[in-house]
């Protein structure tokens, strides 16, 4: 009987490369990752994942981003729809959209990707210091909840959204 070399094989990060088992152990490695990745400098990473036992269409989607804009320290944010739980990773239907934000100093501006939406799709809602962005489309739903830097008010909001990227201004 011929032995199966494939059964154990690791990528260069440490994680198995066969079985969903070693799928979900990697995922919950990269989600990890993220956060350490604060520390020692910066770099950008998503893709997508299917599994087979999600609803049919669904797929899995992470990434995450290191941004240190105004030379201030590096700030993980991560996108997508796994989450990292006690269980290990789950797949939601609902996806957190890449966002940025800028503290500039008459202003706060916020750029979120949410590829396939329309506008008609949007909902924005803001609430003091607090920013909620919802989108629901046939194919997709994004939901993101973003603390402000400061209180400011929903007629000092104004938007405008072309290809899937929303950009959001809120004057001081």
């Amino acid at each position: 009987m011929e032995k199966d070399n494939n059964k154990d094989k690791k990528d260069d990060a440490g994680f198995d490369l066969f079985g969903l088992g070693g799928l979900f152990k990697g995922i919950e490695k990269l989600v990890d990752l993220a956060g350490k990745l604060e520390e020692n400098g910066g770099i950008s990473k998503e893709g997508e994942i299917n599994f087979d036992h999600l609803k049919k269409g669904m797929k899995g989607v992470y990434g995450f981003t290191i941004n240190t804009a105004g030379g201030g320290i590096p700030k993980v944010e991560t996108f997508g729809n796994i989450k990292k739980t006690p269980e290990g990773p789950k797949v939601d239907e609902e996806r957190e959209p890449i966002t940025d934000m800028f503290d500039e100093k008459n202003e706060i501006v916020i750029i979120a990707e949410m590829p396939g939406i329309e506008e008609t799709d949007l909902k924005i809602e803001l609430k003091e210091d607090i920013l909620e962005l919802t989108a629901i489309s046939k194919s997709r739903t994004y939901r993101k909840e973003l603390l402000l830097p400061a209180k400011v008010t929903k007629q000092n909001l104004r938007h405008k959204f072309t290809n899937g990227i929303l950009e959001i201004r809120i004057k001081k």
